[in-house]
C-alpha cells in the first residue's frame, strides 16, 4: 500500500500563517499611527508659527508704555504678546527699542507645548502723553 498524498494545509500551518499575518498587521498599524500623530503635531506647530507671526505683524511701532496683550483662538491656541525695553549699547542711539515677544501655547496629547517668536521694534514717541 502506498500512503495517500496530502492536499491542502494542516491546521498547524494555517495557525502559523495567521499568527505571522497578525504580527505584520500590528507592526503596520503602529507605523501608520505614528505617522498620523506626527502629521497632526506638525500641523499644530505650523498653526502656532502662523499665529505668532500674525500677532507680531500687528505692530510696526511699540507704544512707549510697551505692550501686554493675550487671547485665545477657537482651536485652543493661547497667545501672549509682551514687550520690554531692549538695552542698546550706544551712547546716542537713534531709536529706543523694545523686544517684542509672541508666545503661543497649546496642549498636544495631554502635554503642554509652547512656541516663542521674538523681534525688535522701535518705540513710537509720538504716542507719548
Amino acid at each position: 500500500m502506498r500512503p495517500r498524498s496530502q492536499t491542502g494545509f494542516s491546521l498547524l500551518e494555517v495557525l502559523v500563517a495567521f499568527a505571522i499575518m497578525a504580527l505584520a498587521l500590528g507592526v503596520l498599524y503602529q507605523a501608520l499611527g505614528g505617522s498620523l500623530r506626527g502629521i497632526g503635531a506638525a500641523g499644530d506647530s505650523t498653526k502656532a508659527v502662523l499665529l505668532a507671526q500674525a500677532v507680531l505683524d500687528l505692530y510696526d511701532l511699540v507704544p512707549p508704555e510697551g505692550l501686554d496683550e493675550r487671547g485665545e483662538t477657537a482651536e485652543g491656541l493661547v497667545w501672549e504678546l509682551r514687550s520690554a525695553p531692549f538695552p542698546v549699547a550706544l551712547e546716542n542711539p537713534q531709536w529706543d527699542l523694545h523686544e517684542l515677544q509672541a508666545r503661543v501655547s497649546w496642549i498636544d496629547r495631554g502635554r503642554d507645548r509652547e512656541l516663542v517668536l521674538t523681534t525688535l521694534l522701535p518705540v513710537d514717541h509720538r504716542m507719548a502723553p
